[in-house]
């Protein structure tokens, strides 16, 4: 089975290189929230890109095919219209402001840069590394912690880091986490939100970030990024 997944994985990246070399592609997966961040951003910006679906309930990261694209073994991965990878959605989210600087995803002063970076890092290094894909793995298969025990701990770190953020909220008026356009820190929020709803979290108790999800969620860009739209969508 793992040779047939590596020869499919193979053949598809081949032939995305050989023949879309002219647009940037993403290696991502449906419900990957990193990968999520991402098109979001893409979608925002208006940035057309080919999508290379490589399934993590699969295993399909872990294939040697996928290891030539990323050593990481993680996903997303953007490679651009010059066919270089660039890994992790955060750095590649700032590569696509930089080299697409409109719409911006960044305020145009310093403090405000700031405080939608931390926003973002909030649930990018604070939340989603404790509650992604290999950590609930590792704590179901290695340590042995039951299914009870591992939903506690997801709703733990969830419910923190969104507390905080809440709070932060409290403090700037507007339609988004910051203003009344989206930001880097929405294209952060939405997945985690939305990965919390799939996994029942308690949502109680947020008014201003749920509405910020909400907003987000009425525009096109959030839609066509949702994992219920994507080509491998419970493939």
């Amino acid at each position: 089975m793992g040779d047939e997944v590596n020869r499919r994985l193979l053949d598809a990246f081949s032939f995305n290189s050989l023949f879309c070399a002219d647009k940037m592609k993403l290696y991502n997966y449906f419900q990957s929230s990193a990968s999520f961040r991402v098109r979001i951003a893409l979608h925002l910006k208006g940035l057309s890109y080919d999508y290379l679906p490589v399934r993590l309930a699969k295993d399909e990261h872990k294939q040697p095919a996928f290891a030539a694209v990323s050593p990481e073994g993680l996903l997303p991965v953007l490679e651009t219209d010059g066919g270089r990878r660039i890994t992790q959605s955060m750095a590649i989210i700032e590569y696509l402001e930089e080299t697409h600087p409109q719409p911006a995803l960044l305020p145009a002063d310093a403090v405000g840069r700031a405080r939608v970076r931390a926003l973002a890092q909030l649930i990018a290094c604070e939340v989603h590394p404790l509650n992604n894909i290999r950590v609930r793995k590792y704590l179901l298969n290695d340590l042995k912690v039951g299914e009870e025990a591992q939903s506690a701990w997801y709703q733990h770190w969830t419910r923190l880091g969104f507390q905080a953020y809440e709070a932060q909220l409290a403090h700037q008026p507007g339609t988004f986490s910051h203003g009344n356009t989206p930001t880097l820190a929405d294209c952060c929020l939405v997945p985690q939100v939305a990965s919390a709803k799939r996994y029942k979290c308690d949502l109680n108790g947020l008014p201003r970030l749920m509405a910020v999800f909400d907003a987000c969620m009425n525009l096109e860009a959030f839609q066509r990024a949702q994992p219920s739209a994507q080509p491998d969508a419970d493939a």
